[in-house]
């Protein structure tokens, strides 16, 4: 399958990542208390609080703060309790957002991404509408230049849905939640490394933005991820920042 061209929305994303990393451990924080407190401590019987390990270890996070923070969520040690609410609404061009948010204090969080959508040209709106324009699934990419071939072999084998090149040349993966960890083993594997490894939102078509919606489109979507309690954002645009 084609798809649209996305790598360059993926390298920024990446790129700001890299800039906030201080700001990545306390995601990955709450995402592993969240996790450990709904699924239980052990790793083998908790597949998110596997997950959420994993990046924690991405982010070279050390091991004594991932135990330290599982051991808070499940009672072991005093700790914040975090409330996961979503939030759905529209940026620039009518784009879809969904806005994954942990927090202690939702009263807080409606507030402030309320204020961000509204002073950048979006609006907040109800549940329900926009998250039908979206599917949640496990998503791997690779650089543009992998071997499409190889890629596809292997990620179908392992129980993958779909394989999609885009039209930049990246390639993106595609499967059930339940099936991520064993798509992903398979292809690190066959020493196929993803850019990008991550259960995720997945817009079911995209909406193309360029010039200054573009930019401004990108301004709000870093003004919402720069919002302490934001853990993820998902959208539908196809960004042409050049």
């Amino acid at each position: 399958m084609a798809g649209h061209s996305k790598w360059a929305n993926i390298q920024h994303r990446k790129g700001r990542q890299d800039e906030k990393r201080g700001r990545v451990w306390t995601r990955v924080i709450r995402e592993i208390m969240v996790a450990a407190r709904q699924g239980g401590a052990d790793l083998d019987a908790n597949p998110r609080l596997r997950l959420a390990v994993e990046k924690a270890k991405g982010a070279n996070m050390p091991a004594d703060t991932i135990k330290r923070n599982i051991d808070k969520a499940t009672g072991n040690l005093e700790g914040v309790s975090y409330e996961e609410i979503r939030y759905e609404g529209y940026g620039v061009a009518g784009a879809a957002i969904i806005i994954d948010t942990m927090t202690d204090n939702k009263v807080r969080t409606v507030a402030e991404v309320r204020h961000v959508l509204s002073k950048h040209g979006g609006n907040l709106g109800t549940e329900g509408s926009v998250a039908f324009q979206f599917k949640h699934c496990g998503q791997l990419v690779f650089a543009p230049g992998t071997n499409e071939d190889q890629v596809m072999e292997v990620a179908l084998e392992a129980g993958a849905e779909d394989v999609v090149t885009d039209d930049d040349g990246a390639i993106e993966v595609i499967c059930a939640p339940s099936d991520f960890e064993t798509v992903k083993t398979a292809l690190t594997s066959a020493g196929l490394t993803p850019e990008v490894a991550e259960v995720t939102m997945r817009a079911d078509n995209t909406i193309e933005i360029a010039g200054d919606d573009a930019a401004k489109m990108q301004k709000l979507l870093d003004a919402i991820e720069d919002l302490d309690d934001v853990q993820d954002v998902f959208h539908n645009a196809a960004l042409d920042l050049a």
